[in-house]
């Protein structure tokens, strides 16, 4: 699928719900695509990006946007305490804030640094162990303690549990965020974008949809 189709799609999905495309981010997951088709989406215009992980991204990074100028780089993925620093000079909004050490080494570090990402809290909404997010009985708390440090939270993001209904996920979500006066939802990827949007997702997370399956190293 093209980027210019999914923009369509996006669209398409804003208008059925009443809302305006422009109020959507779609954020082109680059992470673990080879340079070559990364530097394609970035020749069609496109300047949205999310990776999972600090490293890869700083070495993928700093030499596109010295080619290609401005670019808005999501984190998406879990972030180490210890790479917390580099994450907030690497990103404009960290996606995955998801337990209290992480939000008081990030405000510790935004004192010192004068400035600080737009941040997402990620809410376990399936509440599954194996999975990170904050579960969503903690989560007014938990927004309340990050807003006593100062901390810019634009909103909630989630990754529905495969095997469920992503629906319920996105709704569960939108409520937990509405309930905080918060107006970002990080929701939605490549197989269910669309029905995100009409649930009120702001941005959304695709990458196979754009890129082709990910190219994963060779052990």
């Amino acid at each position: 699928m093209s980027l210019t189709e999914i923009a369509a799609k996006i669209a398409s999905a804003a208008v059925a719900s009443g809302r305006a495309a422009e109020d959507i981010s779609l954020i082109a997951v680059s992470k673990v695509q080879p340079n070559e088709r990364v530097s394609a989406v970035l020749e069609q215009g496109h300047r949205i990006f999310g990776e999972n992980r600090v490293q890869e991204a700083a070495g993928k990074w700093p030499a596109f946007q010295e080619q290609f100028g401005e670019i808005e780089l999501h984190l998406l993925g879990p972030l180490q305490t210890n790479k917390a620093r580099q994450a907030v000079n690497l990103f404009s909004t960290l996606h995955s804030l998801d337990r209290p050490k992480l939000a008081g080494a990030l405000a510790r570090i935004a004192q010192e640094e004068g400035r600080c990402p737009n941040l997402f809290v990620q809410v376990n909404t399936g509440e599954e162990p194996q999975k990170a997010g904050i579960a969503p009985a903690d989560l007014d708390g938990f927004v309340k303690d990050c807003r006593n440090m100062d901390l810019p939270i634009q909103g909630l993001m989630c990754i529905p549990p495969a095997d469920e209904e992503a629906s319920l996920h996105f709704a569960l979500l939108a409520k937990m965020a509405n309930r905080n006066g918060l107006a970002g939802l990080s929701m939605g990827m490549s197989a269910d974008f669309e029905k995100a949007i009409s649930f009120g997702a702001t941005h959304v997370r695709v990458g196979s949809a754009i890129f082709g399956e990910r190219v994963r190293p060779q052990p």
